[in-house]
């Protein structure tokens, strides 16, 4: 699943802030997101690697502020 589709068609920008403009948008918002403190939705998931280089790299991406640092899980060796 690509966050950054599933922001967009929710009206979500890269901070999890919501900037769309119709309820539809809104609706089931909660099968993807958990609504946060201050308006911001981050993401219902849990991202899982054993090189925490990946975990940086998406942190570093454009939608990288979207994810709470808790949901990040990584081995190492």
């Amino acid at each position: 699943v690509n966050r950054q589709n599933i922001s967009g068609e929710h009206g979500l920008d890269g901070a999890g802030v919501y900037n769309g403009s119709s309820d539809l948008q809104l609706e089931r918002m909660n099968v993807y997101f958990n609504e946060a403190s201050g308006g911001k939705y981050v993401p219902r998931a849990v991202l899982v690697d054993l090189e925490p280089g990946t975990m940086d790299a998406v942190r570093a991406g454009p939608f990288g502020q979207l994810f709470r640092p808790d949901n990040f899980v990584f081995g190492q060796s």
